[in-house]
C-alpha cells in the first residue's frame, strides 16, 4: 500500500488558490451563459464558448495542480480566458461585445504560444519569442482594422471610427500574410524540435504538435472553405471550430502529464519527505523525481577518493559528454561537492528550480553519498580480493610450471646419469670427466633453484631491507642504472615487499621490452608515504593493461591503499610512479 501523499502548508495554500480560481471560472461561465441570447437557433453554438472555457480551465488547473513547477498549466488557463473573452461578443451588453470583438482571434495566438512553450511553459530561443510576439500582434493589432473601419461587422460594439472598407481589407490582407508567416515559422521550429528529440519523446511531441498545428489552420480554414466555398451552414462550422478548440487544452494537459506522473508538490514537499519516517518512505531520487515531475531524473553521488560519481548502489558512473535535452546541476554542501542531478531540460526549463531542489536535500544527499561511498569501497575491496586471489593462483601456476619444465627435468636427467656412472665402461679419466659434468649439472640446478627462490622472496630483502635489495637489483642490470635512495627509516615489511616487486617488475620490463640505454630508480619516504619511481629512456608506450606483471603490481598497490601511475608516450621512455602509505 502506498504511503499517503504529504502536503506542506505552501502546497495546501496553492490548492486553495487553484480551487478559488476554479470556482471563480465556473461562476464567470455561468454569468456568460446567463447573458447569452439562447432562445434563438444559434443557442447551442453560443453556449459552446463558456463550455470550452470550462474545459480549458479544468485542464489547465489539473496540469497546474499536478505540476506546480511547470508553467504549462497557467498558460492553458490563460488560453481559456482568451476563449471566454471571445465568447463575450455573443452577449447583448455593448462593453462586453466590444471586449469579445477585440479578442476574437486571440485564441489562435495563445495556441501558437502553447505550441512553442511546450513542455516547460517557457519560450526557448529568440525565434520562438519573436514568432509568438508576432502572433499576438497579428491577433490583436491587425484585427483592429476589421472593426474600426467596417461599421457593419459588429455594430453592437460601437468601435467603428470610419467607414473605410479599403483600410479594413488592407488590414485583413496584412493579417493573413502575418498569420501565414507565423504558421510557417512555427512549423519550421516544431519540425526542428521533432528532429532533435529523443525516441522516448518524439512520439508524444509528434501527436501534440500535429494536432495543435492542424487545429490552428483548421480554425481559420473552416469558415472560409467549408462555410463560404462549400456552403455549409455557419452553425455547423461554428460547432466544428469549438470542438477543435475544446481538444487543444485536453491534448496539452495530457502531454504535460504524459507517462502517468503521480501528483507532485513544489519543492517544499521535499521538506516533508525529509521529516518522514517508516518503511514506506520513498528513496531520495524518487522524491526528487516526484517533486520536479521528471521520472527520468537521475541522482548521483560524488566519491572524493575515486574522483568519480557513483549511483545509489555504489557503482561508478561513466563520464559522458553533454546530451541535448539533458541538463545537470551539482549539489554542494558547505562548499563541498556531494552529488549531482541529471534531468530532462526540455521538460524542466528552469535550472534554478533543480538547483534549489538540490539545496533543499543537500544534507540527505550527503548522508546517502556516504552510504554509496561505503558500498563503492566494499565493491572495490571485493573485486580487489578476487583479483589478488587470481594473481596468487597465477603466480603459483608459474612457479609450478618452472619447477616442472625446468628444474625437475634437470634433476631427472642428472639422476639417470648418476645411476649409469658406476657401470660406465672406460678409463678413470672418462669417469672423472663424466663426474665433473654431473657436478656442474648439479651446480646449475642448484643455481636455478636459488634463482627461483630469490624471485619468490629475495634473501637480501628479508635480511637487509628494501634499500639493499633494490641496490642488488640495480647492480645486476645489464644497462647503466642510477639509484637514488632518500628513505627516512623503514616501512612495514608488506610495504617494502610491494615496493621491491614494483622495482623488479619495472626493471624487468625495461630489459625485456623497452630497448632502453639508461634507467634510474628513486626511493623516497616523506610524510608517511613511500614514493617509488622507475624511469627509462626506451621505446615507451607501456600501460597498466599491457601484461600480467603490471596488472599484478596494480593489485598489490591497490590492496595497500596506494596509487600507481604510468606515463610516457611511444619513443619518449616510460615513467612508473608508485606511492604507498608507510605508517
Amino acid at each position: 500500500m502506498s504511503s499517503p501523499v504529504m502536503r506542506s502548508s505552501l502546497s495546501r495554500s496553492l490548492d486553495r488558490s487553484l480551487a478559488t480560481l476554479l470556482a471563480t471560472g465556473a461562476l464567470l461561465a455561468a454569468v456568460e451563459v446567463a447573458l447569452l441570447p439562447l432562445d434563438g437557433p444559434a443557442g447551442p453554438l453560443l453556449v459552446g464558448f463558456p463550455v470550452v472555457f470550462v474545459i480549458y480551465l479544468a485542464a489547465g488547473l489539473l496540469a497546474w495542480y499536478r505540476r506546480p513547477s511547470n508553467r504549462m498549466g497557467g498558460l492553458i488557463v490563460f488560453a481559456g480566458f482568451a476563449v471566454y473573452a471571445a465568447g463575450l461578443a455573443n452577449t447583448e451588453i455593448p462593453v462586453l461585445v466590444a471586449t469579445g470583438t477585440v479578442t476574437s482571434t486571440l485564441a489562435l495566438a495563445t495556441t501558437v504560444h502553447l505550441l512553442h512553450a511546450f513542455p516547460s511553459g517557457r519560450l526557448r530561443g529568440r525565434a520562438s519569442i519573436a514568432t509568438v510576439a508576432v502572433a499576438y500582434v497579428t491577433s490583436l493589432v491587425f484585427e483592429a482594422p476589421s472593426y474600426l473601419f467596417d461599421p457593419a461587422q459588429s455594430p453592437e460594439a460601437g468601435l467603428a471610427i470610419a467607414d473605410r472598407p479599403d483600410l479594413a481589407a488592407a488590414g485583413g490582407l496584412v493579417q493573413q500574410i502575418l498569420g501565414v508567416s507565423v504558421m510557417i515559422a512555427t512549423a519550421t521550429l516544431l519540425v526542428r524540435r521533432l528532429a532533435t528529440a529523443d525516441r522516448a519523446h518524439r512520439g508524444a511531441l509528434m501527436r501534440l504538435y500535429g494536432y495543435g498545428a492542424f487545429a490552428v489552420i483548421a480554425l481559420v480554414l473552416i469558415p472560409n472553405v467549408l462555410g463560404r466555398a462549400l456552403g455549409i451552414p455557419g452553425l455547423l462550422t461554428g460547432i466544428m471550430q469549438l470542438a477543435l478548440l475544446a481538444g487543444i487544452p485536453i491534448a496539452f494537459a495530457l502531454a504535460v502529464l504524459r507517462g502517468g506522473f503521480a501528483r507532485t508538490g513544489e519543492l517544499e514537499e521535499l521538506g516533508s519527505w525529509l521529516g518522514a519516517t517508516g518503511g514506506a518512505k520513498p528513496t531520495l531520487a524518487t522524491a526528487l523525481a516526484n517533486a520536479l515531475g521528471d521520472q527520468t531524473l537521475q541522482l548521483s553521488f560524488w566519491v572524493p577518493m575515486r574522483r568519480a560519481f557513483v549511483d545509489e548502489h555504489g557503482v561508478p558512473l561513466p563520464a559522458t559528454a553533454p546530451v541535448r535535452g539533458r541538463g545537470t546541476v551539482e549539489i554542494n554542501l558547505d562548499g563541498r561537492l556531494v552529488g549531482a542531478i541529471t534531468y530532462d531540460s526540455e521538460l524542466i526549463g528552469d535550472a534554478d528550480l533543480v538547483r534549489t531542489a538540490g539545496r533543499v536535500v543537500a544534507i540527505a544527499v550527503d548522508r546517502e553519498r556516504l552510504t554509496a561511498e561505503l558500498r563503492a569501497s566494499r565493491i572495490a575491496l571485493q573485486r580487489s580480493r578476487e583479483r589478488l586471489v587470481d594473481a596468487a593462483d597465477l603466480e603459483r601456476r608459474r612457479i609450478a610450471q618452472d619447477l616442472h619444465d625446468g628444474l625437475q627435468v634437470q634433476l631427472v636427467l642428472l639422476g639417470i646419469e648418476a645411476q649409469q656412472l658406476p657401470n660406465a665402461p672406460g678409463s678413470a679419466d672418462v669417469l672423472a670427466e663424466r663426474a665433473t659434468r654431473l657436478r656442474m649439472g648439479i651446480d646449475a640446478a642448484a643455481a636455478d633453484l636459488r634463482r627461483l627462490v630469490h624471485e619468490v622472496m629475495p634473501a637480501a630483502l628479508i635480511e637487509q631491507g628494501l634499500a639493499a635489495a633494490v641496490e642488488d637489483l640495480v647492480d645486476r642490470m645489464p644497462i647503466p642504472t642510477a639509484l637514488e635512495l632518500g628513505q627516512d627509516g623503514p616501512c612495514p615489511r608488506v610495504v617494502e615487499r610491494t615496493a621491491y616487486f614494483v622495482v623488479a617488475e619495472a626493471l624487468a620490463n625495461t630489459v625485456k621490452h623497452a630497448r632502453a640505454d639508461n634507467a634510474s630508480v628513486r626511493l623516497n619516504k616523506a610524510d608517511g608515504v613511500l614514493r617509488v619511481e622507475v624511469r627509462d629512456d626506451g621505446l615507451g608506450g607501456a600501460s597498466l593493461s599491457g601484461g600480467t606483471g603490471l596488472r599484478g603490481l596494480v593489485e598489490r598497490v591497490d590492496v595497500l591503499g596506494g596509487t600507481i601511475n604510468i606515463t610516457g608516450s611511444p619513443g619518449q621512455g616510460t615513467n612508473i610512479t608508485v606511492e604507498l602509505p608507510c605508517v
